[in-house]
């Protein structure tokens, strides 16, 4: 019983895994390719446009690495997923840290 539960489970947090993995890759492609589309139109709001698409996605990715966490089995498979866990949220610090200097700029130069 309580093996059927687990593998129920499992199947569970694969599902989840893959859904904001897609979500997460879904809205960085997206982002790009609007922001590509805002830089060719010489739009003021590119950069910020980009850096919130990002932070977004990397958001997704981020819980996907979390719930990885409920069906890793060894010492070194949680430490692979903490160093993967850590890279992505210095990266949205970054990125959000980015966007809130951009929004600084954009506002004293109006």
């Amino acid at each position: 019983m309580i093996g059927n539960l687990k593998t129920v489970l499992d199947y569970i947090v694969e599902i989840g895994i893959l859904i904001f993995e897609f979500i997460g890759v879904g809205i960085i492609i997206w982002t790009s390719l609007v922001s590509f589309y805002k830089y060719v139109k010489q739009r003021p709001d590119t950069r910020i446009y980009l850096g919130k698409g990002l932070a977004m996605g990397l958001e997704f990715k981020l819980g996907s690495e979390i719930l990885r966490t409920v069906i890793v089995r060894e010492w070194n498979e949680i430490a692979i997923v903490a160093g993967i866990i850590a890279l992505r949220a210095a990266l949205t610090f970054l990125i959000h840290w980015e966007i809130k200097e951009e929004e600084k700029e954009a506002r004293s130069i109006k």
